[in-house]
């Protein structure tokens, strides 16, 4: 049955729903076939089986509806016309004017055919034919994308490929075609002699081109990055993305992914060659070019040996400060690489590490950056068999060189008692007990410009001892429709004199003192330094719930009950004997609002040393974020770990219709000399803009970014980057 071009490949849904299952009595087996229908005729002398009104078959899991059917038990061909509906076991279903099928209804020949995919896609088509479960269509046309809209009336899908001859593999879940043209909005906008792409079922695999991207910046021009995908093997693949650039030479980019019984990993880089210029934040930047190759290098994995063990690592290298920048790679200002196995079990934990660190800062000394390995630490978990509580028993053990700087190494082992209880007023009581000895050595101490983070050279050791009894006391009650908590928290922490100058600080430097800290038996970060004397904690929490909303408050100070002199830099927030009061609440109703708001009051004068909002507003479609951070600490500018700044970020989203939207976000540092007096900042230095349209419905995603670098470090330079995405969804490869 003939068709005119405009019919043939019209992809709209047809009248004819599918058979669905269970529509006609199921098969004993593979060979035998059942059906259904209102009137049935049968030639006894030709064989032929004519069912007619409504007739429904199955066979080999195979279902095919029609108005009419004629079978011929000789030849095994079975003709069906009317409303016709195919469904294969693998979900496709095929709609045509008229089937010649065999008789396990899988292979035969249709005109004016829809092929309905069970991923989502479809093809029409002038005339189809189907051999051992492979398709091909002439004179057809394919889509991902809705055919109807919201309202169920038929619409033009947003994009389609015609050509003259398509197949389609359901064992290899390709789609292929000759003469394609891609048509978008109605509009022919490509030709090709030959594509393929998987059929949406998600299963597809085989190699191919992805997504070509756009990028123009004035640092590289105008790019194009192509990237291949090879399929190497059903648990390997591999990724080529040759990037060519109208400034520089180009780039080859390659991602390698594996996936094996124990884990996964992946390796990527990039390398191409170029000239750089020294890292500096001057916008003259002058000196000698330094031509040669540049590169970066990611890995990373994790592998699960059996039960207990994990193995897990990452490395990240560059080879100079400025290539991730210059590539849009990164804004990274330090890369780490680590390795770790661990093991877990029930009552214990045993981490054998190992990292070092790559600083991109402009006046960075590479020799100065830690190499830690090995870093060991062992932890088991007992239970008081006399008085209840939980003791953890701790071993650890750190070892950092440096290729031009301190060297040193550590080893402790402590023990940490703990015992809950609650009393018959309902208040939550916690004793605590903890003991350690320290062993470390040390040298090159001078090397080390912060005096204080230095320690004796050679070895020295420690002994680190406390007790602590924590008291929480909640009060429970209805207000406002809600229910409201308010837990008033004490806690008392002894602990005699300890050596901590002595002792060189690798961990300890970035002290600070905020709420999540503030009952902590050591307010120092890490292990290097240990906060020693008597001294009582008090705060207080409050909640209140009521449906879709939600309020959390918490504030509280610490007071010393000697007079030693403190360790603690003055502005940390616990140099005297009163602390700092600090505080965090935040607000959240249902999922349209959340705010956190976390702050550090001066103890004398109230002012605001530690300032810091982020607030989240709208859908996930449209909304509106803001973060602002100020920390005015007035710290000595010589210790490099604790300076002062403040910056605020605002992005958002709006989207004006069903499948468009804007987006943007901007970043501004806010710090001066009020802040840091070593700052080169005026006060308000913006460090990038962004700004965006997006097209995204079922199967398209169109974008277009503007972004503008205020930053400027030796050949990434500050600028305008255009970004132009096209993604058209089941054409990744």
């Amino acid at each position: 049955m003939a068709s005119s071009p405009a019919r043939a490949q019209d992809l709209g849904d047809r009248r004819v729903p599918p058979p669905p299952a269970g529509s006609a009595p199921m098969p004993a087996n593979d060979e035998e076939v059942t059906f259904s229908a209102s009137a049935l005729d049968y030639d006894d002398a030709a064989q032929i089986v004519t069912a007619s009104g409504d007739v429904r078959m199955i066979r080999a899991g195979n279902r095919l509806r029609a108005d009419k059917v004629i079978w011929n038990r000789k030849t095994g061909q079975v003709r069906a016309e009317g409303n016709l509906a195919v469904v294969n076991p693998g979900g496709d279903t095929a709609y045509g004017d008229s089937f010649e099928l065999t008789d396990t209804l899988r292979d035969g020949v249709a005109d004016n055919l829809l092929l309905v995919l069970e991923g989502g896609g479809r093809l029409a088509a002038r005339h189809g034919e189907r051999v051992n479960g492979v398709t091909t269509v002439q004179q057809a046309a394919y889509t991902p994308c809705a055919v109807v809209d919201s309202k169920g009336c038929p619409k033009n899908p947003v994009w389609k490929i015609t050509a003259v001859r398509v197949v389609h593999d359901p064992v290899k879940h390709r789609i292929s075609y000759k003469d394609a043209r891609l048509t978008m909005f109605g509009a022919t906008i490509l030709w090709l002699p030959g594509l393929s792409h998987p059929d949406g079922s998600g299963t597809g695999g085989a190699s191919g081109l992805l997504v070509p991207n756009f990028r123009y910046s004035r640092t590289n021009g105008l790019e194009v990055a192509l990237p291949y995908y090879y399929q190497l093997a059903p648990n390997r693949d591999l990724t080529l993305t040759p990037h060519v650039y109208s400034e520089v030479l180009p780039a080859l980019e390659a991602q390698y992914r594996a996936l094996n019984g124990n884990g996964a990993y992946q390796l990527s880089g990039m390398i191409t060659k170029g000239s750089r210029l020294p890292a500096s934040t001057s916008s003259g930047t002058t000196g000698d070019r330094d031509s040669g190759v540049r590169g970066y290098i990611d890995v990373n994995g994790r592998f699960q040996l059996d039960p207990n063990w994990t193995i897990s690592g990452s490395s990240r290298l560059v080879t100079d400060k400025t290539f991730l920048r210059r590539y849009d790679i990164s804004r990274d200002d330090r890369l780490r690489s680590t390795i770790n196995a661990e093991r877990i079990d029930e009552r214990s934990y045993l981490s054998i590490a190992g990292y070092a660190t790559q600083s991109l800062r402009v006046n960075a000394d590479g020799g100065q950056q830690p190499i830690a390995l090995p870093a060991i630490d062992y932890r088991l978990r007992l239970t008081d068999p006399i008085l209840g509580g939980r003791i953890e028993l701790q071993a650890n053990s750190l070892a950092i060189l440096r290729t031009d700087g301190q060297d040193t190494q550590r080893a402790f082992a402590g023990a940490r008692w703990e015992l809950r209880r609650y009393t018959p007023l309902g208040q939550e009581v916690t004793f605590t007990a903890y003991g350690r000895a320290d062993l470390y050595h040390t040298a090159q101490t001078a090397e080390t410009i912060t005096a204080s983070y230095r320690g004796d050279a050679g070895w020295t050791g420690r002994g680190i001892a406390a007790i602590a009894a924590d008291m929480r006391w909640p009060f429970v009650g209805e207000i406002f429709g809600g229910t409201q908590r308010l837990t008033p928290r004490v806690q008392v922490v002894a602990s005699p004199p300890t050596r901590n100058l002595s002792i060189p600080n690798e961990d300890a430097r970035a002290v600070d003192l905020e709420d999540s800290n503030l009952f902590a038996l050591n307010r120092f970060p890490g292990y290097d330094r240990w906060e020693d004397g008597s001294r009582i904690t008090y705060g207080a929490e409050w909640a209140f719930d009521r449906p879709r909303f939600a309020l959390r408050t918490i504030v509280g100070q610490s007071y010393r009950l000697t007079d030693k002199p403190s360790i603690f830099p003055v502005g940390t927030g616990l140099s005297a004997r009163y602390s700092d009061i600090v505080g965090r609440s935040t607000l959240q109703y249902g999922r349209f609002l959340e705010v956190t708001h976390r702050y550090r009051l001066d103890k004398s004068s109230l002012r605001i040393r530690r300032n810091e909002a982020d607030v989240t507003l709208g859908s996930r479609r449209t909304y509106v974020t803001a973060a602002y951070l100020r920390l005015n600490r007035d710290i000595d500018t010589a210790i490099e770990d604790l300076r002062d700044r403040e910056e605020v970020r605002l992005g958002g989203r709006v989207q004006f219709s069903r499948y468009w939207s804007v987006f943007g976000s901007t970043t501004i540092d806010l710090t001066g000399p009020g802040e840091d007096p070593v700052a080169t900042g005026d006060g308000f230095s913006p460090v990038r803009h962004r700004l965006g349209l997006l097209y995204d419905d079922d199967c398209l995603e169109l974008g277009v970014t503007w972004r503008r670098d205020y930053e400027q470090i030796g050949d990434a330079r500050r600028g305008n980057t255009f970004l132009l995405r096209v993604a058209l969804k089941n054409l990744g490869r």
